[in-house]
């Protein structure tokens, strides 16, 4: 049986006056029904109004609101693909994302208008306008929609990623990856249509919307928006509101910890907390344990899920480090540099195949057939499995570092710094960050004389503030290893 893709049809037919999803600064909430009607209105509009077809693009450069789920409701009725962009990216990264992707619409917050290119204005509108549109139709009758049909593999979002490469890759998220990953979510973290949650994290990233937004859409669970995270806010949420999961990155914790209202937050109706992006440090997670919240780590990718393994909160200490067992619908294997499988306690890549994986990456069939073979996902992580089957991250085989929960790729920074005419050779590692967890060092050789500001300044026009490195190093000459490649691993003992 093809699961149904039109969750929101169904919430408002079993429990249409429960509030689906609120505004933290606006306090605006949407119950299910009125998300589901307010859906078909829209999806009428694009579909008879703008003459909008099946796997059309919107693109959204936006942070977390209303219509961003309105648009999502769309997608799910009329099988268009949502594009959700990075308001953290310069004007010029933001325009190939947009050339890569090629929407026939594009939605920006006026704080971010700027960024959207000359070449991109004829398709851009204001979001309020889609705000407009939905106020007025809350004052008219009730709407229908007759869906359109499409497969399961379909896309269902566009989202994003960096990688080795010097370019981001648009992995296709589908309509069936969807579902699977809510249903491994949900029996992983027992959710229940009675669990709360604020969902804080940016809707570029695959977390925001996947980790427990869309599991709690079809659980028919509430969430709070919030256009961004704000550890005050935060803690007085959740003292005030009866949440009972968080999902969040260390550093978000750490900033929460470091509030004058930590101390005095009531965690009580709190489940667990949900940490992903990167290992929480043990002595953070005793810290949050003496406020009575249990923490729960795990491990995803943007291509596959995301939600991949979880470590149940009991083994928090005790299996300190692992990412702990596959979810339910996954097959796993780890291999060698030959591809052969590896045996118990060694380590090898963490391959993956199941039905939360994705079909490729947007019109880029050389990335696919890099990364897929054989319906098995090449994570380029490097894992091991303990004598109980707890799984364990040994190294990343990409050079990727992770900043703040941002995935981090040196290749496209290096690419971006080396079209300065100053520069001959530049490579970057990451290196510990107390605030951040990691950051950039980037080891520059010049051809000509060029301060460190000069190059710094260069970055901040074309790069995100967090991708532009922290430190600079000049150097006569980059280490090699004996395949004649740079040594990242002596540059990291600089």
């Amino acid at each position: 049986m093809i699961p149904k893709f039109d969750w929101f049809n169904e919430w408002a037919k079993y429990n249409p006056n429960k509030i689906a999803f609120e505004e933290y600064e606006s306090k605006r909430t949407l119950t299910f029904s009125e998300t589901n009607n307010l859906a078909n209105y829209l999806a009428n509009y694009f579909i008879n109004e703008l003459k909008f077809q099946k796997n059309d693009r919107i693109a959204v450069l936006a942070e977390n609101q209303l219509e961003y789920i309105l648009l999502f409701a769309v997608a799910q009725k009329t099988g268009m693909i949502l594009v959700p962009l990075n308001y953290r990216l310069a004007s010029s990264e933001i325009d190939y994302l947009l050339e890569q992707s090629q929407p026939q619409l594009i939605y920006v917050q006026e704080e971010f208008k700027t960024k959207i290119s000359t070449k991109f204005i004829s398709i851009s509108k204001n979001i309020s306008e889609l705000s407009k549109i939905v106020e007025s139709s809350k004052k008219t009758q009730s709407f229908e929609f007759q869906n359109i049909k499409f497969d399961e593999n379909d896309p269902l979002f566009l989202i994003f990623t960096s990688g080795t490469t010097a370019f981001p890759k648009g992995a296709i998220y589908t309509h069936k990856m969807l579902f699977w990953n809510a249903m491994n979510t949900m029996l992983r973290l027992d959710l229940t249509s009675n669990d709360r949650a604020v969902n804080c994290a940016p809707p570029f990233h695959t977390g925001s919307w996947n980790v427990l937004l869309t599991p709690f859409v079809l659980h028919g669970a509430y969430t709070l928006l919030m256009r961004n995270f704000n550890a005050d806010a935060v803690l007085e949420v959740l003292h005030n509101e009866n949440h009972t999961i968080f999902w969040g990155v260390p550093t978000m914790l750490k900033m929460m910890r470091q509030s004058e209202k930590y101390q005095h937050t009531d965690f009580s109706k709190i489940r667990y907390f949900i940490v992903g992006g990167e290992a929480m440090p043990i002595p953070d997670i005793q810290e949050w344990n003496k406020k009575g919240v249990a923490i729960r780590q795990g491990y995803g990718l943007t291509e596959v899920g995301p939600n991949v393994t979880s470590l149940n909160q009991e083994f928090a200490l005790k299996k300190q480090g692992s990412i702990g067992f596959p979810n339910f619908y996954y097959e796993t294997k780890i291999v060698n540099e030959h591809g052969e499988e590896v045996a118990a306690e060694e380590s090898g890549e963490l391959l993956l195949k199941g039905e939360c994986v994705t079909p490729g990456y947007w019109n880029n069939p050389e990335a696919t057939k890099a990364t897929i073979t054989e319906g098995w996902f090449h994570t380029g992580d490097v894992v091991y499995k303990d004598k109980d089957g707890f799984l364990y991250i040994v190294d990343r085989i990409k050079n990727m570092y992770i900043s703040g929960a941002e995935n981090v790729y040196p290749a496209e920074i290096e690419h971006i710094i080396r079209q300065h005419e100053a520069i001959e050779q530049v490579a970057i590692v990451g290196v510990p960050d107390e605030k951040w967890g990691e950051s950039g060092k980037a080891f520059i050789k010049l051809k000509k004389e060029i301060s460190k500001d000069e190059i710094f300044d260069f970055c901040k026009a074309r790069l995100a503030k967090y991708k532009i490195p922290k430190y600079i190093e000049f150097i006569d000459n980059l280490p090699l290893n004996d395949s004649g490649k740079i040594d990242r691993k002596k540059l990291k003992l600089f």
